[in-house]
């Protein structure tokens, strides 16, 4: 249960990170495109095993990565596309929504099994999201409007699934720092080719808020990844509540933070969902 609260901290900490991007004038692109370099080296660091470079392409889990990384930065950037055309709370929604596609994942898959207050508590976690996210001010948007989310929803839960059956089939416990480090390298390695294409504007917006966003992210989000990973091992929750409670976890945390720290309003759908969350939680964990 300890990497599973460290998991929540570190991704609840990225959120934050990006609400901050905005008062210290953070070019969030470059600052993604460092924070992927930043979060491989930290994977590099931390791994004290004696396989070199050259042996990591041989690994059963490689391709996976490479695949990985390339979801990171495209999910990323389709999150900041959803959030500027249809709004946050309709992307928050849809993100925090794709823990269903590896909770029906682990059930196809695995054939892991889910009890009545399970499906109880997974319901009640998709009413907790809905409500936590909900805004006072009604967002119209046309049907078509709707694909970016559905994208998003679609490629986190993919993520998530993916991560998960690597976790399950391919990595050892000893190589998921190493793991960690090619997924995020894959995709710094995407975010390189979008930066050479914008030279021009790199060189005139990247400053040294910049970089420190990008480092600060790029700790927190390896460490989101590592220990999610090893919240997975978890003998006592299977994954479709290990996921359950990360992603409600988050919008939990994340909202209470958003008081705290920046005195958000928070309306009384948005108290029912927090409400719901905790509730979801408890029947999750122990059902």
């Amino acid at each position: 249960m300890a990497s599973l609260a460290l998991s929540i901290l570190a991704s609840s900490l990225i959120f934050i990170i990006f609400k901050l991007y905005t008062r210290f004038k953070v070019n969030t692109l470059f600052a993604i495109v460092t924070n992927y370099f930043v979060a491989s080296s930290v994977g590099l660091m931390r791994y004290k095993g004696e396989t070199s470079f050259f042996e990591v392409p041989e690994k059963p889990w490689f391709l996976g990565t490479f695949i990985l990384g390339i979801l990171f930065i495209v999910v990323f950037n389709l999150m900041a596309m959803a959030s500027q055309k249809v709004g946050v709370a309709v992307t928050s929604v849809a993100t925090k929504m794709s823990f269903v596609i590896p909770v029906i994942f682990g059930i196809l898959l695995y054939n892991e099994e889910l009890g009545t207050i399970k499906v109880i508590g997974i319901l009640l976690a998709l009413a907790a999201v809905y409500f936590a996210a909900l805004k006072e001010s009604a967002i119209k948007f046309k049907k078509s409007a709707l694909i970016l989310p559905a994208l998003v929803f679609l490629g986190s839960g993919v993520i998530d699934a993916s991560l998960k059956y690597l976790q399950e089939i391919h990595i050892k416990e000893e190589d998921y720092p190493i793991f960690s480090a090619t997924v995020f390298a894959s995709a710094a390695f995407i975010g390189l080719l979008i930066t050479v294409f914008k030279a021009a504007e790199f060189r005139a917006k990247y400053n040294i808020n910049t970089l420190i966003g990008g480092i600060a992210l790029g700790v927190v989000n390896y460490f989101s990844i590592y220990f999610l990973l090893k919240a997975l091992q978890n003998d006592t929750l299977n994954s479709s509540s290990v996921f359950t409670i990360n992603n409600v976890a988050i919008v939990m945390f994340t909202t209470l933070l958003g008081i705290i720290l920046f005195e958000e309003k928070i309306s009384p759908k948005n108290w029912g969902g927090i409400a719901l969350a905790v509730t979801s939680i408890i029947l999750v964990a122990f059902g």
